[in-house]
């Protein structure tokens, strides 16, 4: 089967990257994801490209020839990627809706090396609902502590608006996610592949 038996369709559900993955052994799977949420669980045969690592490169990336299916927690790193890749010049590009959170609802397989790691996402929400739980029980000792809270719920609010997440960012660094660094030239060589083993 060709290459452009893939469709042109940008969001797929897991049911549709399942058939393509199936049916078109041409098909490349960027997660894009930090390492350590990427060995917490991924989609076997999938690539390991950090959003960061990939605005690099963004432009080596959309030389690939393949179809790509970009994947990442829930769909918003994907979506940047997206973006990224098709300014590049990058065509046939899918992005999993509602990442691989959806993919793991669906009961579809994962490869798990790391299975004490929480997503990223879910670390979000533990520290902000701290934050928050310790600036409400605080500010009843020193009541502008309470603001603490506030600039938690403004911090989710702005990040909901504006599809980014400034504390993801920062626990993305903490050692703790961490995992084997991105060799992106490898990644180049393999991408570029006839075939990729799933």
């Amino acid at each position: 089967m060709t290459t452009s038996a893939v469709p042109a369709a940008n969001a797929v559900s897991p049911t549709e990257l399942e058939h393509l993955i199936a049916l078109q052994p041409h098909l490349r799977i960027l997660d894009v994801r930090t390492p350590g949420e990427f060995e917490s669980g991924h989609i076997p045969g999938s690539f390991n490209v950090p959003l960061d690592t990939l605005g690099e490169h963004v432009h080596d990336l959309a030389d690939v020839d393949h179809p790509v299916a970009l994947i990442c927690q829930s769909g918003g790193r994907a979506t940047k990627a997206h973006e990224q890749l098709g300014a590049a010049g990058k065509h046939s590009l899918h992005v999993l809706t509602g990442g691989m959170g959806a993919w793991k609802a669906a009961g579809r397989e994962t490869i798990n090396t790391a299975p004490n790691r929480w997503a990223l996402e879910r670390q979000v929400r533990f520290v902000a609902g701290l934050i928050v739980l310790v600036g409400v029980i605080a500010s009843q000792f020193v009541a502008p502590l309470v603001w603490l809270a506030g600039a938690v719920g403004f911090g989710l609010a702005f990040s909901a608006a504006t599809n980014t997440c400034a504390m993801g960012m920062v626990l993305a660094k903490l050692p703790f996610n961490s995992g084997p660094s991105c060799n992106i030239d490898q990644v180049l060589i393999d991408l570029r592949g006839t075939e990729v083993i799933r």
